[in-house]
């Protein structure tokens, strides 16, 4: 069964790639400056489903990784208006900056809410690369963390972290 299931996934992964992730936050307007002028987001789409029992979404892109978010607000009265929990399995949202401290005491200087970590959680090192680590959290509590990384930041994208 396990072979079976190994081989499927082989011969799709040519015809697959990871898109986008979308978040569920309470205010679309916060949400979106928050992204955009704080972590330099760009908006690529946004759209309006809300009259077929949707709701509206914001799409935006990092213009250095090509990562994508996707922001989604449902209106009271939605099927997808559930009572919200940050995170609600989101563990995380990563951002790779050039100094994890002082990117850390900019956004605290702005009004971002800095998560406490334990020392040793802070920095470490990994198999090729040390790293330093810093978390804020979005205007709904989700999790972001600001990964300093021992190999700089260049123009090319980063196949790992």
């Amino acid at each position: 069964m396990f072979k079976e299931t190994i081989n499927k996934r082989i011969e799709v992964t040519g015809r697959m790639y990871l898109s986008y992730f979308g978040i569920r936050v309470t205010d679309l307007d916060r949400s979106l400056r928050f992204y955009t002028e704080l972590f330099g987001l760009k908006e690529v789409a946004r759209g309006d489903r809300t009259q077929v029992g949707g709701g509206r979404y914001v799409l935006l892109r990092d213009q250095k990784s090509g990562q994508k978010l996707e922001l989604n607000w449902y209106p009271e009265g939605s099927s997808y208006d559930v009572p919200y929990s940050p995170g609600e399995g989101l563990d995380h949202i990563a951002f790779r900056v050039n100094d994890a401290t002082e990117t850390l005491k900019e956004l605290i200087a702005k009004g971002v809410e800095a998560v406490e970590l334990l020392p040793p959680l802070r920095e470490g090192r990994a198999a090729t690369y040390s790293f330093k680590l810093a978390y804020v959290k979005d205007p709904d509590g989700n999790w972001i963390e600001l990964l300093e990384h021992s190999e700089p930041i260049t123009a090319s994208i980063p196949e790992g972290y």
